[in-house]
């Protein structure tokens, strides 16, 4: 019974299965509030409050609230709600590790479905070359350090309160996400502090970058996401993980062929055996394309839950039914 729910699901058609979670996720996390459900406001995605229906709020922004304290109060008593609130994060992270951007995240499913929305419409994608995707992909450190750095100034009183919740200003999830229950109004500037004015003004120029950019490139936003860039600091401690065996590998390039981030890595290197990288969103669409047995897999508890098969590939690549079709003709 066990090898036939191994084989199941190394077998599965991975594109309905994701669909169906990401679909799942967006009605759970931007619609939870109509039905009453609450999951803190310790979320490893981009769930935002500024969505009065969100079903919880991103770490992110309670975050930055307890980091720009006053910094007697955050070393003291202030501290154990640091601590709560990040071990809060660690619990939901650890379950999923970056499957949170590949399979839950909104705004990550938001950018899947403005591909297929391109798709359907015959337009061709653009691509990093690789000069560009190494630079690009330390952005989302640089806001990282946003989030985390101006609420400290904050606390030891070299920035003022106009400077609170800064990312959350210039996040485009801000102005975004209220939109899926009617809300609009955050699509305004604010010029009552010239502070305030700058960043609300990038929050709608980016709001305006994420339909462009998602449009024109795969899981755009992701590259420039301080959640994914909190995410890899952790991803170590996480109970799944993204394997590689490189003996099993020929490098035909399947994998990075259908990776949305680019990730050469997941190709070239036959040495690593742990291929998870900072710009992995763990989609798994790797482990489906690779033709290799055993070649990936998807580790949960150091077990393999779904892995490359030969099998699997032919199934998901069409590739059985030609052979049926093939064998029957030549009967």
């Amino acid at each position: 019974m066990l090898k036939k729910i191994r084989l199941a699901v190394n077998n599965m058609n991975l594109q309905k299965v994701r669909f169906v979670i990401q679909l799942l996720g967006f009605i759970l996390f931007v619609y939870g509030g109509y039905f009453a459900i609450t999951l803190g406001t310790s979320l490893p995605i981009f769930a935002c409050p500024y969505n009065s229906q969100a079903a919880g709020a991103c770490y992110l922004i309670p975050l930055q609230h307890q980091l720009g304290m006053p910094t007697q109060v955050l070393l003291g008593g202030a501290a154990i709600a640091v601590i709560l609130g990040l071990l809060g994060f660690l619990f939901w992270f650890i379950f999923l590790n970056k499957a949170w951007c590949g399979y839950v995240c909104p705004f990550g499913t938001l950018q899947d479905w403005i591909t297929s929305l391109r798709k359907s419409m015959s337009v061709r994608f653009s691509t990093y070359t690789q000069p560009q995707f190494e630079k690009l992909s330390k952005i989302k450190y640089i806001f990282l350090a946003v989030v985390v750095v101006i609420p400290l100034l904050m606390g030891v009183g070299v920035l003022g309160n106009q400077w609170s919740a800064s990312f959350c200003q210039m996040c485009p999830a801000r102005i975004i996400s209220p939109m899926f229950s009617g809300d609009f109004s955050q699509w305004t500037i604010d010029f009552s502090t010239k502070t305030a004015l700058f960043f609300t003004t990038l929050g709608v120029i980016f709001a305006g970058l994420f339909f462009v950019g998602s449009f024109v490139k795969k899981r755009f936003f992701c590259f420039f996401c301080p959640m994914s860039a909190l995410h890899y600091i952790f991803a170590k401690f996480s109970f799944v993980q993204l394997k590689k065996d490189g003996s099993k590998c020929t490098r035909c390039g399947d994998c990075y062929a259908v990776c949305d981030m680019q990730i050469k890595d997941i190709a070239d290197d036959v040495q690593s055996t742990n291929i998870l990288r900072d710009d992995c969103i763990l989609c798994l669409k790797c482990i489906a394309a690779c033709p290799e047995e055993d070649a990936l897999h998807f580790d949960i508890f150091k077990l393999q839950a779904f892995k490359s098969t030969k099998v699997g590939f032919e199934k998901r690549m069409g590739i059985e039914k030609f052979k049926g079709k093939k064998d029957e003709s030549s009967n």
